[in-house]
């Protein structure tokens, strides 16, 4: 890789209270092989435009502040290489906010929504304490094993303002926010994870609305994998007994069932199973539709797989509730 390349880098521009649209600024520099977004964001302020607006704080990957997105990849911008993007998007980068339609100025956008999802959660420890205590409260290894991890998230928004279910559901809690809920739902001195566990089975805003699609691990900077916790929370319903009988819940076991029983899934059944008989009705065209692109089958036709007992056997061991 050379020193320096030389590149265009288009940036989002808007003032709330200014501006009727927003548009974007284009400039060419050449870009050293150690610069990172956030140095080129600086040179644009710095060298082009005083009025270029966004937040940075500690450079470290920690504090959050500088989280953006690069030709739609989220990022924190004092993490990702310059040089290292162009591999991926070419000599072209487009610096954008994390969510154009709340974009206050420039990169600072209102992340009121994402604060309230997140606060929704109870995100702190709730235990009943003694307030002069004579020794400390400690935690096993083992037990705080647990967290996975969840601790780690640094409150960038990155995974939040990249999911897919946030975009078209405005009640989705999000993943930022569940991830939170993991970290002291694991945390053996909280007693409130029997509450957080009702509220958050919720249909339209809870764990049962992420669609497993993996943007938010993708998005992570910090690799805390925050589907991996929305799963956690799915088998800690079952776990704790707390799971509601609902259409998603329905939908979870029945996948486990099918699995179980046919080796492979059968989706036609799965439809049943989730929704019942009357459901089954509104989804006739489309189960037509399926029908005849050889998707499903009719019940009596319904493969097994030639592994069955193995697959039976790995879901045994695998499964850490009942349901």
């Amino acid at each position: 890789m050379s020193d320096t390349k030389k590149l265009k880098i288009k940036v989002f521009r808007f003032n709330k209270e200014t501006d009727y649209l927003p548009h974007y600024d284009t400039f060419e520099m050449n870009v050293g092989k150690d610069e990172l977004v956030l140095d080129v964001m600086n040179r644009i302020k710095w060298e082009h435009d005083g009025t270029f607006t966004y937040r940075r704080s500690c450079r470290h990957g920690i504090c959050g502040s500088c989280a953006v997105k690069v030709n739609g990849k989220a990022t924190l911008a004092c993490k990702d290489n310059v040089l290292e993007l162009t591999k991926i998007f070419g000599d072209e980068l487009v610096i954008e906010p994390q969510d154009i339609k709340r974009a206050y100025k420039d990169m600072i956008i209102d992340k009121t929504n994402f604060w309230n999802k997140y606060n929704s959660v109870q995100p702190y420890l709730v235990a009943d304490i003694d307030e002069f205590p004579t020794q400390e409260n400690l935690v096993s290894i083992e037990d705080n094993e647990q967290i996975d991890e969840a601790d780690y998230c640094i409150q960038c928004g990155a995974c939040f303002y990249s999911c897919p279910v946030v975009e078209v559901n405005p009640e989705y809690t999000g993943p930022a926010a569940l991830v939170k809920a993991w970290r002291f739902n694991s945390d053996v001195r909280d007693d409130a994870t029997d509450s957080r566990l009702e509220k958050l089975q919720e249909l339209g805003s809870g764990i049962w609305d992420c669609v497993k699609c993996n943007e938010c691990a993708e998005a992570c900077p910090k690799e805390i994998n925050p589907i991996s916790k929305i799963t956690k929370l799915h088998q800690q319903t079952f776990q704790k007994g707390k799971a509601l009988n609902n259409v998603a819940v329905r939908h979870a076991v029945g996948f486990k069932w099918s699995i179980d029983k046919h080796g492979i899934l059968d989706e036609g059944e799965l439809v049943r199973y989730s929704e019942g008989n009357i459901g089954v009705m509104k989804h006739i065209p489309e189960a037509i539709a399926m029908f005849n692109k050889g998707k499903i089958v009719m019940p009596w036709n319904m493969p097994k797989s030639k592994n069955l007992d193995e697959i039976k056997k790995l879901v045994d061991i695998s499964s850490t509730a009942k349901f």
